[in-house]
């Protein structure tokens, strides 16, 4: 049987997905009840990092040891990856004593060309294409504070990263409408729009994104391995703020989430996430239970079909 992987939404079906939302949350209550609860006892999942991580290395690590099973870091210090092996040779390797495997990395090709060779689920921790595990936290963040998104209208303001390309996949796969605003010259995946369709709008302009919206989305302006351009982008994405004021043009009950690290007084006011509205806390939170109910979901059946 062929490993699962996770490397894109578009890897699940839409039932799948509303599935995994529902188990984070039912993960979580577990948690909160102090439930022991460990399938994953024995088993373990390698953790390779290109870029540097707080909450997913966090999450993954916390969450993994939490379902019984353990995780191990590897840096590319630590791993041959970063001298020259064939990423098929790593994975040929790697999988023959991994559960698992979740990469954060740089180039999207590093996770298709690994899972291509991996006998056991490769998970998509971050590439520069995509952020998958991230929209999951988010949708599950959705969910527990005002039920389904299916209908519901979101805007991305900023850059058209890797967190706005799978914005589009969500939109795609949870059904809503998504309105981006972003400077000319900065929009997400071409071939993204086009597979959206009408479900997803850019615009110049933040405060037509915003118009209506039930959540509002926004991420740094320079994302790691950007550093060379940061003065540019400051001053291009500088009416890309999103303050109090761009939340009042949305929806009464508009929720406001950022992915985080957070860079307070550039893509958002010094107070946004003190606002009432703002749910990034639990949002950032929520990468661990959600992870937890991806991890079952593809670690477990693999374990059972051994």
């Amino acid at each position: 049987m062929s490993a699962r992987h996770f490397l894109s939404l578009m890897d699940c079906t839409p039932q799948e997905l509303n599935s995994l939302v529902r188990r984070g949350i039912e993960l979580k209550e577990l948690r909160e009840r102090g439930v022991l609860f460990e399938p994953l006892k024995n088993r373990v999942l390698g953790m390779i990092f290109e870029k540097a991580s707080t909450r997913t290395r966090l999450s993954f690590e916390a969450g993994m040891i939490q379902l019984g099973g353990q995780a191990i870091f590897l840096s590319p210090r630590d791993t041959q990856l970063g001298r020259g092996e064939p990423i098929s040779d790593s994975a040929i390797v790697m999988s023959r004593m991994l559960d698992a495997v979740m990469i954060r990395t740089f180039a999207h090709s590093t996770l298709t060309d690994f899972a291509a060779h991996s006998s056991v689920p490769v998970i998509n921790g971050l590439s520069d294409d995509l952020h998958p595990c991230q929209l999951l936290a988010d949708m599950q963040t959705f969910h527990e504070h005002r039920g389904s998104i299916a209908g519901k209208t979101v805007a991305w303001v900023g850059d058209g990263n890797n967190m706005c390309n799978t914005y589009i996949e969500a939109a795609i796969q949870f059904d809503f409408q998504l309105k981006v605003a972003c400077p000319e010259g900065y929009e997400p995946d071409a071939a993204l729009l086009a597979q959206a369709g009408d479900r997803v709008q850019v615009t110049r302009d933040p405060r037509e994104a915003a118009a209506g919206a039930h959540l509002i989305s926004t991420d740094v302006w320079a994302s790691m391995g950007q550093e060379d351009e940061v003065a540019a982008r400051l001053a291009t994405f500088r009416p890309y703020q999103v303050d109090r004021a761009l939340l009042d043009c949305a929806a009464e009950d508009v929720l406001f989430m950022h992915c985080l690290p957070a860079h307070r007084g550039e893509e958002i006011s010094e107070d946004l996430l003190d606002d009432p509205r703002s749910v990034a806390w639990d949002q950032a939170e929520n990468r661990l239970h959600v992870q937890k109910a991806l991890l079952e979901f593809l670690v477990e059946p693999a374990y059972h079909h051994a």
